[in-house]
Formats: C-alpha cells, sequence, structure tokens
C-alpha cells in the first residue's frame, strides 16, 4: 500500500543506530533516545491524558484496544519478520485461543478475516494489509522494511462465534533512526496525486464527526469505490501509547459498481484528550490510497477527570521475553 503522505512532520534531528543486544537479532533504541524523543513530544504541549479512557457522554467509558498482546484467552504469539531495512523476508505470526492452540476459524469482518496494521511508534510508515491464512493457523505475507525503528503491530479479527478484538506485539528493526515527531497539526494530506483535506474535530468521551475530502488537481473526485464494504476506512491512534480505533464510515454498505466522493465521513469516538495519527484509506481505479492526518482534540471536553471511575486503561501487556532463536527467522510459535 502507497503511504507517500505529508505529515507536517519534522525530522527529530539525532539519528540514533540500533544495535543488536543480548545476543539477539533484534535492535534496541537506547534509552537516552527514547528519554529525548518523550521530551520533545512533551515540549509540543500536548498532555494526552494518556493513563486511561475517560467517561463517555452517556458515562460509560470510552473502550480502548490494541494495548495488550492477549486478550478474552486469545494471544498474538511473536511476529517472526526481517529485521533490518530493505532485507526481504516475511512477516508471519499466529494467534492462539485458550487451549493453546493455533486459531484457523474466523468470522469475516468488512471482507476479510484478519486486519493487519503496521506503524512505526513515531506515527509514520503506516501500512493497512491483509496476511493469508495457512491451515496451520499462521498467518504471513512478503514483508520488507524501510526504514528502522520501533513498529507496532496490530492484529485486528473476530474469532469464530467472538467479538471484534485487536492485539499488538512490538518489532524492532536495525539501522540508523531518526524519529519524526509531529510538532502541529496535519489535517491536508498529499498522496499520489490526490489532496485528501479532514475537517471536524475530535471530542474527548464524546462522538465527533470527521470527513475526508478528496480531490484531484483542485477538482472533487466522485470516483472513490467500494473498498473492504466502505467508500473509506479511518485507524485513528493516540500519540504516545498507540491505543487503537477502527472506524468506518456513516450510511449504507454500498454495493459493487457503486461510486461516491468526494467526502466520506465518518463518527468517531476519543477516549482522551491529546494527540491523535490518523489514517484514512480509499480506493479509486482499484488502487488503494492511505491519507494521513496528526490532530489535535478540542479543548475542554474531557470527562471530569476528577472522578476516579470516569474510566481507566490498563497499561499494556510487557510481552514475554525472546530468545535469540525467536530473533530472525523463527516463527516463535
Amino acid at each position: 500500500m502507497n503511504t507517500g503522505t505529508r505529515l507536517g512532520l519534522y525530522g527529530g534531528g539525532l539519528a540514533v543506530l540500533f544495535a543488536a543486544a543480548f545476543g539477539t537479532a533484534a535492535a534496541v533504541m537506547p534509552d537516552d533516545a527514547a528519554d529525548d524523543w518523550n521530551d520533545r513530544s512533551a515540549d509540543g504541549g500536548h498532555d494526552g491524558g494518556h493513563d486511561g479512557g475517560h467517561g463517555s457522554g452517556d458515562g460509560e467509558a470510552v473502550p480502548v484496544r490494541g494495548l495488550s498482546i492477549e486478550q478474552d484467552g486469545y494471544l498474538l504469539s511473536e511476529v517472526s519478520a526481517p529485521t533490518a531495512i530493505g532485507a526481504a523476508g516475511e512477516l508471519a505470526f499466529q494467534i492462539t485461543g485458550a487451549d493453546g492452540k493455533p486459531l484457523t476459524d474466523y468470522t469475516v469482518s468488512h471482507e476479510k478475516e484478519l486486519h493487519l496494521i503496521v506503524v512505526r511508534a513515531d506515527g509514520t510508515h503506516f501500512r493497512h494489509v491483509h496476511p493469508e491464512l495457512g491451515a496451520d493457523g499462521t498467518w504471513s505475507l512478503p514483508w520488507t522494511w524501510d526504514a528502522a525503528g520501533s513498529y507496532r503491530v496490530y492484529a485486528d479479527f473476530v474469532p469464530e462465534d467472538g467479538e471484534d478484538l485487536t492485539l499488538t506485539r512490538t518489532v524492532e528493526v536495525a539501522g540508523e533512526y531518526g524519529p519524526e515527531i509531529a510538532t502541529e497539526p496535519s489535517l491536508v494530506s498529499e498522496v499520489d496525486g490526490f489532496t485528501v483535506t479532514l475537517e471536524g474535530d475530535l471530542s474527548a468521551g464524546a462522538s465527533s464527526e470527521v470527513t475526508a475530502s478528496v480531490t484531484r488537481d483542485g477538482q472533487p473526485v466522485h470516483e472513490l469505490e467500494p473498498y473492504l464494504g466502505a467508500f473509506g476506512h479511518l485507524v485513528a491512534l493516540r500519540e504516545g501509547d498507540l491505543a487503537y480505533l477502527h472506524v468506518h464510515p456513516e450510511g449504507e454498505e454500498p454495493q459493487a459498481g457503486d461510486l461516491s466522493g468526494p467526502d466520506v465521513t465518518f463518527a468517531i469516538e476519543v477516549p482522551t484528550d491529546g494527540r491523535y495519527f490518523l489514517y484514512f484509506d480509499f480506493q479509486v481505479a482499484g488502487q488503494v490510497h492511505s491519507a494521513a492526518f496528526v490532530v489535535d482534540t478540542a479543548e475542554g471536553t474531557t470527562a471530569d477527570e476528577s472522578d476516579p471511575s470516569a474510566g481507566t486503561t490498563e497499561a499494556p501487556t510487557e510481552e514475554p521475553s525472546e530468545s535469540a532463536e525467536h530473533g530472525t527467522d523463527g516463527h516463535g510459535h
């Protein structure tokens, strides 16, 4: 998927060399580089309150997903993938059930059994792809990294007779690394000759409408095609912990041959005030494009933070320690 978007980001300045550690092939970001990145993020003045999801307008906490490797008895295995930039290989993983066996039965959701989201920790290098499921329960697809860094891998799926789940793992990619920190919101994205503009405000704990408008050469695009059962898809990640929201547009599901545009409107509810990375997928002439945005919530919309029952978010589950044999070509199943 082409992700050549303009995010309004600037280079992180200090380039950091990822190196192998503890005898494994996994790369680790030095602590001073991570501290520098976090300090510069904080200097942007965006205290996202990432310690929990605040209550929504009806008093219920906004659900936060994509912060754990395990939920409801389902576990995302270690992710096998190339460990360096430009190395062609395979990205592979399994989902196991409460019985410890690989899951092979899924419910189709938005025309696919599993949606795989991969994004670097600074919000760049976003991909939304769909691996193939093998008979042994292994999901896989060809894979090459084009930039070093720490990446979050999200598996968004629905087990047969189960509920929608999003599990996540971290993959480290070796190489020279300079984080790209968003210094201000970016609501216009240029991708593959299209200009995509995002309008609308995000309000913590309340449903908000945002509209993506697609133009080309200054003219509105009316040829948006159905893609995965909709005219567009929106993924939102909270800056910092990268909590995950997968949002689909309002309106009825389009039929084959239907066209729409230039506007696609989404109803989205974010759990806390702060900064969010939004990624809009759309299809024209059989080609899928991804537009990326950086959006801050409107001020004064967070639920009462003095109420300790206003909703909390569990900290991300720590991943099991990985042995050296799982660092390169082992699937770790």
